[in-house]
């Protein structure tokens, strides 16, 4: 095999990784959206069941912090930037700024983990539980369901940093750039959820 054969396979590999292998690879984008879907088709349930009590979820949506629910939003998406910075920093080996970034992307996700406890908390001090009415099982199933993602994200985070502190250079770039989608994934589904749950209603 020549040399202009051995540019041409490689450019062929290069476009096939480009096309079925996207940042992280194509098992973490179909686990992506599964969960998307899933989330999806439970916030579509939730529209069409509040044509049945209307009142019901005008009233509970009321009782729902915004403020909490914003400052939430501002935390995640703003973790989500630092997340790339970091995987953009990892790319270029400088493996101090992908550290700091990662620090920044975990603590903002603590950050997010913290308000929503105190919000949970507020409800159950006001009696507001799992089983209260139709739109709180909602509330609690759909953002539970989250907190646990947010969790996970949290502790694939917290593994990619220690293997980067400890071998920087055998980490690999697909499972920081998996690791980085799932927590945008996280962000995502938080947008879908804050708008529907806390404000159209």
């Amino acid at each position: 095999m020549n040399a202009s054969d051995t540019k041409i396979e490689n450019s062929i590999s290069i476009d096939y990784q480009n096309i079925y292998y996207p940042p992280g690879g194509i098992l973490i984008w179909i686990l992506i959206l599964l969960e998307l879907l899933t989330f999806g088709i439970a916030l579509t349930v939730l529209v069409i069941q509040s044509k049945n009590e209307p009142d019901l979820f005008h009233t509970m949506s009321d009782k729902l912090n915004t403020l909490f629910g914003s400052m939430n939003t501002i935390v995640l998406l703003t973790s989500g930037f630092f997340m790339a910075k970091s995987v953009h920093f990892f790319k270029d080996k400088n493996y101090v700024s992908t550290k700091k970034f990662l620090i920044w992307t975990v603590l903002l996700g603590l950050v997010f983990v913290g308000i929503k406890s105190i919000e949970y908390t507020h409800k159950i001090n006001e009696g507001i539980t799992l089983g209260s009415n139709t739109f709180m099982n909602y509330y609690w199933l759909l953002t539970g369901f989250h907190m646990i993602h947010v969790l996970v994200g949290l502790v694939i985070l917290s593994l990619m940093y220690h293997s980067i502190s400890q071998k920087p250079e055998q980490t690999d770039v697909l499972d920081f750039e998996a690791s980085a989608s799932f927590w945008h994934l996280c962000d995502l589904i938080w947008l879908l959820l804050f708008p529907i749950l806390y404000l159209i209603f």
